[in-house]
């Protein structure tokens, strides 16, 4: 708890067995409850996270049957949550545990409603070509359809308080567009806080489906 509000987690995982426990152990200890969802992974996620789960009672570990996606994980995550803060961070290490109350801090101070983790310029140049092409074309949609500046339209390590957490429809890696319209739209105070990033540890498996998918979400929004 911080601040006197309860702060939840939320990590969706496919096929990280061997780097979540190094996410989970690095969680702070103002952090309430930490949601771990297993989307339909092939190795032994799931059982990584049970077995943390022993050591560390804020871990709850869930699984989904089949491979469904980001979204699909992060809705099913959401479920059970019981935080006025709710944070959404990825599994495989890239995101650091250590910057959870960079995002969180401003919500407790009534200063915002979403926080997003902005990834500083020199680190978003060291991502894969495609992955910054696809970035700055989205990006520039997302403005104009907000009508308002954001810097990192597309970072997931996010935070949002809980009375503007929308209802997630998109499965896939559009779900981070999807969330920030609809919360824009609530009339969330986006605060934006610059984070670090690891790059060269992605797993995601960004296809070129995801696009068209984005612009669903975005005609949709």
């Amino acid at each position: 708890m911080l601040g006197g509000m309860r702060i939840s987690v939320v990590i969706p995982a496919y096929n990280e067995e061997k780097r979540l426990p190094k996410v989970l152990e690095r969680i702070p200890e103002f952090v309430d409850e930490v949601i771990v969802v297993d989307d339909g992974s092939s190795d032994n996620t799931y059982s990584s996270a049970l077995s943390f789960s022993e050591k560390d009672p804020r871990v709850k570990a869930f699984r989904l049957e089949k491979n469904c996606g980001k979204g699909c994980a992060m809705r099913e995550g959401i479920k059970h949550t019981t935080g006025d803060i709710v944070v959404f961070m990825d599994a495989d290490g890239q995101h650091l545990p250590e910057e959870i109350g960079k995002l969180v801090r401003p919500i407790v101070e009534g200063r915002a409603d979403l926080v997003i983790g902005a990834r500083k310029v020199e680190v978003q140049g060291k991502r894969p070509l495609h992955r910054r092409l696809s970035n700055i074309i989205t990006t520039r949609l997302i403005r104009l359809k907000l009508g308002t500046y954001v810097y990192d339209t597309q970072s997931g390590f996010r935070a949002y308080r809980r009375g503007f957490l929308p209802e997630i429809e998109s499965d896939r890696y559009e779900v981070e567009t999807e969330m920030l319209i609809k919360a824009a739209k609530m009339g969330a105070k986006i605060v934006e806080v610059p984070v670090s990033m690891i790059y060269g540890v992605e797993t995601g498996h960004f296809r070129a489906e995801d696009v068209f998918r984005f612009l669903l979400a975005l005609l949709r929004g």
